[in-house]
This record gives structure tokens, sequence and C-alpha cells, in this order.
């Protein structure tokens, strides 16, 4: 049988990943039955910019809700803003920081869900 299942963002703890973002859970294996992909609020403060990461396994989509930042992507870097989707390829080198005056928030999806044991920092 067929059910629908929602989560609330606030119902949803925060959690620190290995890069430094502090993010919140929407749908992952820990929370629902989505067991092929995850999909999680991350906020990075100003001023802020996370640690350089790769994911040997996991394909990664952010797509920007608020706030400005620069994105790095292996040796590439682009100035990124709301409604922007950056496509992050496993095993690709990335990082983002905040080079705005408000909070960085942006959606992070990840195939296969996010891993703390799929994180490789550099």
């Amino acid at each position: 049988m067929t059910f629908v299942e929602v989560n609330n963002r606030n119902s949803s703890d925060p959690l620190v990943t290995k890069d430094g973002s502090t993010i919140r859970s929407l749908l992952d294996r820990t929370n629902s039955s989505a067991a092929n992909q995850s999909v999680a609020e991350a906020t990075v403060p100003p001023g802020v910019g996370l640690r350089v990461a790769r994911h040997p396994k996991a394909e990664e989509i952010y797509y920007i809700l608020g706030g400005h930042g620069h994105m790095r992507l292996g040796e590439e870097g682009r100035d990124v803003g709301p409604l922007d989707a950056i496509l992050i390829p496993p095993g690709t080198l990335h990082a983002i920081a905040n080079t705005g005056a408000e909070p960085l928030v942006f959606l992070c999806c990840c195939a296969p869900p996010y891993s703390h044991d799929d994180t490789r920092l550099e």
C-alpha cells in the first residue's frame, strides 16, 4: 500500500556535517522510506566557507534558496545566488562559501543518500 510521506523541516534537528555546514534532513533513510536519495536544507552563515570535500559515490545537486555565495567545483569557481542549481558529479572536489551579508540557504540533494562515510575532506 502506498501512503503519503510528509516531513516538516522544523521537525528535523540540525546536524553539522563533516564539511562544516549545518543541515536539517528533510527526507532520507533515517526519517522516511527514501532509500536511494536524500534532500536536506543547508545553512552557511555570512563570511563562512565550507571545507573542500568530495563524495566518491554520491552525485549532489545544490539549489540556492537564499543568500549569495561562491561555488568551487574542481579548479573552477562561480558566484551563485537564489534560484541557481549546481550539479556536483561524484568524486568532484567542491566547496561553497557565503559571500553575502545574510545566511546562505540551499537544498542539498544526494543520490545515493548523504553519508559521513562517503565524505572525504581535502
